[in-house]
């Protein structure tokens, strides 16, 4: 699973055309490409359960820091930048910062410190190190959110796993790891502003990537966001990179799910609302 997860981009690189030049950005989201399968049984429970979707959902949420000695450059975070991680959550999820409301709400349940340097600098290369880790550390049920802090490197900013998982022997798994450096106030520049947990816990909730299935007819299964052939870097305004007659709009560079500097992504559309309503109904009630 670790090695599929980190061929991900460049396997979609393959896939939907992305250039030589945009594939070496910073790569924002390492998160598995679901298979056809997993696609199908999703897409089945998300459709069977969108009756009994609720409207609002308060989300409690653990927050695993995990070092590899003291400081920030070690990977210490303070409660301070902890709980702004928190409200940039609430806030982006709650539409107060331009989008749709998506009826959710994030409280913090609590947090916990582990120095531990393996599990810091090697949870992003190696499948065993993320299991031992998540093993020891997990709260909570499949309501819970489960938010870890390492070091992802020089490129991958995080990544999350979708809720099929719960399904799974590997269910300890769910949640979502980001690179401490990407928090509000952190040292990832245009990545510092809490946005790549934003876009991890929108995967954990059942959304797909904005540009997932580039041009085609099913894209990222949400109607209301534009077709996109490709992941959008920095915030390239007026790109339109699906320009059949067939696919209009731009390209939705802002929406959280796409890749673009945090300072461009705001909005979740009400579409993606509901999806995440009826996911969280088929899968964490």
């Amino acid at each position: 699973m670790r090695t599929v997860r980190a061929v991900a981009f460049l396997v979609l690189a393959a896939l939907v055309g992305v250039a030589p030049a945009l594939a070496r950005q910073p790569e924002r989201c390492g998160t598995r490409l679901p298979s056809v399968d997993e696609i199908a049984a999703m897409e089945d429970a998300i459709a069977q359960a969108s009756r009994r979707a609720k409207p609002s959902q308060v989300v409690p949420v653990w927050v695993h820091v995990i070092t590899k000695g003291s400081g920030f450059e070690n990977g210490e975070l303070s409660t301070a930048m902890v709980r702004a991680q928190l409200r940039v959550l609430s806030e982006s999820y709650a539409g107060r910062t331009g989008g749709a409301a998506t009826g959710f709400a994030f409280e913090l349940a609590g947090i916990d410190y582990t120095t531990n340097p393996d599990w810091f600098t090697r949870m992003a290369l190696d499948f065993g190190v993320e299991l031992a880790a998540k093993e020891a550390l997990r709260r909570g049920g499949p309501e819970t959110l489960n938010l870890y802090t390492v070091d992802g490197g020089q490129n991958l900013l995080g990544w999350a796993y979708y809720p099929t998982i719960l399904g799974s022997s590997y269910a300890v798994l769910d949640g979502v790891v980001v690179d401490w450096r990407s928090l509000p106030g952190g040292t990832f520049a245009i990545y510092s502003e809490g946005d790549t947990a934003t876009h991890e816990v929108g995967h954990w909730m059942g959304l797909y990537h904005t540009f997932e299935g580039a041009c085609r007819n099913f894209n990222d299964g949400v109607a209301d966001t534009p077709a996109e052939a490709s992941p959008a870097f920095y915030c390239p305004v007026g790109r339109d990179s699906c320009s059949q007659p067939s696919r209009p709009g731009l390209d939705p560079i802002y929406n959280f799910m796409d890749y673009t500097q945090d300072s461009c992504m705001y909005q979740f559309t009400l579409g993606q609302a509901s999806r995440m309503q009826a996911a969280w109904a088929a899968y964490r009630e």
